[in-house]
């Protein structure tokens, strides 16, 4: 069987490969985590996000919801200088911004995670993909997702960005068919 090539052979991303990629999740904390990262990479490397991961988890207190909602200007800018995260300032000052929403959101619907897996009737969307030149960059429920959640006050949620997010999440399963990773193959 031949797996995805993407994560080359670089074991940050083989273990991200292999252990979280395209794996549902239904925890707010983890999807809130996937959601940061995920618009850190605007313009950016998968791998780059990674290796800078441990450093986020410090900043922002393994994505606290409610610590990260409460985060003043100025706390965010010690941030910015004490942690080697990406020093992009409107992405930094997202992760407040989207905290909110996420509180806002889990108010409504109970959780973060209930509100986006709805898109999908609780199921993830797997994909048979022959070769990754077929995977989307976004498609139009990356597209839907992304106007909703910019309604609600989140930002860094374009639709590819999203879509790239409904991967870190398993709300859809892009795997290759023949590799070992893709749902029907475990």
């Amino acid at each position: 069987m031949s797996s995805c090539s993407w994560p080359g052979k670089n074991q940050t991303m083989q273990q991200y490969h292999d252990n979280e990629w395209c794996v549902p999740s239904y925890d707010d904390v983890y999807i809130f985590e996937m959601l940061i990262l995920e618009g850190a990479q605007a313009g950016l490397s998968w791998n780059i996000v990674l290796s800078k991961r441990e450093e986020y988890q410090k900043a922002f207190r393994h994505f606290d919801i409610d610590y990260c909602a409460k985060l003043t200007d100025e706390e965010l800018e010690t941030i910015k200088d004490q942690y080697n995260i990406i020093k992009n300032r409107t992405k930094i000052n997202a992760v407040r911004s989207n905290a909110i929403a996420v509180l806002n959101l889990q108010k409504e619907f109970g959780s973060f995670s209930t509100f986006l897996w709805n898109y999908v009737d609780g199921q993830p969307v797997i994909n048979s993909w022959v070769s990754e030149g077929q995977i989307p960059a976004q498609t139009p429920l990356s597209e839907q997702i992304s106007k909703d959640l910019k309604k609600r006050g989140f930002k860094f949620v374009g639709p590819v960005i999203i879509y790239s997010f409904m991967q870190a999440i398993g709300m859809v399963d892009d795997h290759i068919r023949t590799c070992s990773y893709h749902s029907r193959n475990r």
